[in-house]
């Protein structure tokens, strides 16, 4: 190993390269030979579905704007056919959409609301929303369940903790990876990412997700005080 140099090899990884730094802003980092791949047993596709948010209360506004609108139309057009005047924003919009051109400003504004609005609605409708929510593996079509993200966090933080040498750790679990950062106040920087990659890569088979994530693992000392 060179004087400037300093090289580590994580478990079942390749090896790596890092300038060396003072101790206080040593880090290493460390994919920790732990790879995202599907859980085994379960059903394959079905376990691996998302949930799909009920969104509540998008199709709440969108119901109430629409009935508004919708409502306060047909009664104009019943007053018109009744013989009674037009209301007066009726007869303001369509003398505003007589006067104006296409290419005015206001106009290309609220055809661009327009579009934002529509693209908005068409994405919640399209997409299953409940980030936050993982899906876990199961033996039967009939019965599905996810694992909340934060409670997942807290698990693997709490095991983190309880490898020697962890000063303070911050665990943040994702979709696709499980990103951990640590500090260390003693014992060598490798050897507790090493622990880490090891009891955090057991805590993740063991929170039994239908698709497991990547696993990456950041060790440093605590900064200098003063």
């Amino acid at each position: 190993m060179s004087g400037d140099r300093t090289t580590s090899r994580p478990p079942g990884g390749t090896a790596g390269a890092a300038t060396a730094e003072p101790d206080e802003w040593r880090q290493r980092t460390s994919a920790s030979g732990y790879a995202g791949e599907p859980a085994d047993g379960g059903i394959a596709g079905a376990a691996a579905a998302r949930f799909w948010s009920v969104r509540r209360v998008p199709a709440a506004l969108t119901a109430a704007a629409a009935t508004a609108g919708i409502g306060l139309l047909l009664y104009d057009v019943v007053a018109v056919r009744a013989e009674r005047p037009a209301m007066r924003w009726r007869r303001s919009v369509a003398d505003e959409l007589a006067a104006r051109p296409l290419d005015d400003p206001w106009v290309l504004a609220a055809a661009g609301l327009a579009v934002l609005l529509g693209a908005w609605l068409v994405l919640l409708a399209v997409t299953p929303g409940l980030r936050g929510v993982l899906p876990m593996r199961h033996a039967s079509p009939d019965l599905r369940a996810g694992l909340d993200r934060r409670a997942a966090s807290v698990v693997l933080r709490d095991r983190a903790m309880q490898i020697s040498g962890v000063r303070s750790v911050r665990v943040t679990v994702g979709r696709r990876r499980v990103s951990a950062r640590a500090e260390s106040h003693f014992r060598e920087l490798d050897d507790v990412r090493a622990d880490l990659a090891a009891v955090l890569g057991e805590g993740i088979r063991e929170l039994g997700l239908a698709r497991r994530p990547e696993l990456s693992v950041h060790v440093r000392r605590p900064p200098a005080k003063g």
